[in-house]
């Protein structure tokens, strides 16, 4: 499993790159929810032919997103995530690495999206409790960038208490489900905005 506390900051745009890739982020996230897996395991839980799954394998671990696990041999290694969080940033970085942070961030947005819909479509046949429970909607304030800032540490600070449920299913409460929280808030000065 990755280093619970461990978040993986990328530095280098081909690292970047290398992640913007619909079954590499798959793959990320499979071996960061199910610990881990031979590229066999993961080309079936993607709908991937092995071969596919493992050559997407080695590249993310190129940039150092994913590493071979203790106890394979073989065609049989399982690999795993290093690290439970990714970060990046291309923000004053040059053209090379903020195009690189375009790409990827565009991607991750994409599959947010794409989860947020699979969520609606099967909602209706989801048990009452989670339908009430599953919140989504918008709000706009005048602020600050570092009122800004301070927001996005403060939603951290919240969700905080459940992190350790990620490795430690002991600590899950037996009616609790993986929820993702997504996080957005940019200045947005388009006459439609509100």
């Amino acid at each position: 499993m990755p280093d619970a506390d461990k978040t993986l900051t990328l530095t280098d745009p081909r690292a970047l790159r290398a992640l913007a890739h619909p079954t590499r982020l798959k793959l990320v996230g499979l071996l960061r929810k199910h610990g881990p897996l031979t590229a066999t395991q993961a080309g079936v839980l993607l709908d991937e032919v092995p071969a596919s799954a493992s050559f997407h394998l080695r590249q993310l671990a190129k940039y150092g997103l994913v590493e071979e696990a203790p106890g394979g041999r073989g065609r049989e290694r399982p690999w795993q995530a290093t690290a439970r969080f990714t970060s990046w940033s291309g923000v004053g970085a040059g053209p090379e690495m903020e195009a690189a942070d375009q790409v990827l961030s565009s991607l991750v947005a994409d599959r947010y999206r794409e989860q947020f819909v699979g969520w609606l479509t099967e909602r209706s046949q989801q048990p009452l409790e989670w339908q009430k429970a599953a919140s989504y909607g918008d709000l706009a304030v005048y602020v600050t960038a570092e009122e800004l800032e301070r927001v996005g540490e403060q939603m951290r600070a919240v969700l905080e208490p459940f992190l350790a449920r990620l490795d430690d299913p002991a600590a899950r409460p037996q009616d609790s489900r993986l929820v993702t929280v997504i996080q957005l808030a940019f200045p947005t000065d388009a006459p439609d905005a509100r």
